[in-house]
């Protein structure tokens, strides 16, 4: 999949940044893992700590307070905040409860938040994924990749 959102983004000439939190730079990898990468790649943050979202990608620190890390709110910020600081056309955020300690009721082991800034406007899409940590971390990224693909299409024109 990272090889088709490649061709999208050298066709339309756009670059991405990811802001990724449980993902632990995850997506970012598997973006690079393809030859050419560095065309449309800027970089990335891993924001693991809740003082890299505030002191680095400028997360609300009230967002944090009042939503949590794990947050559509925070989820956006950090796409729309990563965009913008690497100076990138799409930005694209990953925060969640990887496991298998970290879950509530109202926030289970598996809650994701993905989000999406870009010249489509920004998207937040929750998820909950079962499985261990790594299969939770590996089923974001997945879940991110093919949220990228859906964006890069939805305007040709851009």
């Amino acid at each position: 999949m990272e090889i088709e959102i490649g061709a999208l983004l050298t066709e339309k000439k756009l670059t991405i940044a990811c802001a990724e939190s449980c993902s632990g730079g995850l997506l970012t990898d598997r973006l690079t893992n393809i030859s050419g990468s560095s065309a449309y790649v800027k970089g990335a943050v891993v924001a693991y700590a809740n003082e890299i979202k505030i002191n680095i990608l400028h997360v609300n620190e009230e967002t944090l307070k009042n939503f949590g890390a794990v947050s559509s709110q925070t989820a956006k910020e950090m796409a729309e905040n990563v965009r913008k600081i690497l100076n990138t056309d799409v930005g694209v955020s990953i925060t969640g409860i990887a496991g298998p300690t970290g879950g509530t009721a109202e926030k289970p082991v598996g809650t994701v938040y993905i989000g999406i800034s870009g010249p489509n406007g920004d998207r937040v899409q929750k998820f909950i994924f079962k499985g261990t940590r790594t299969e939770v971390k590996e089923k974001a990224v997945e879940a991110a990749l093919v949220l990228i693909q859906v964006y890069l299409t939805l305007d040709k024109n851009f």
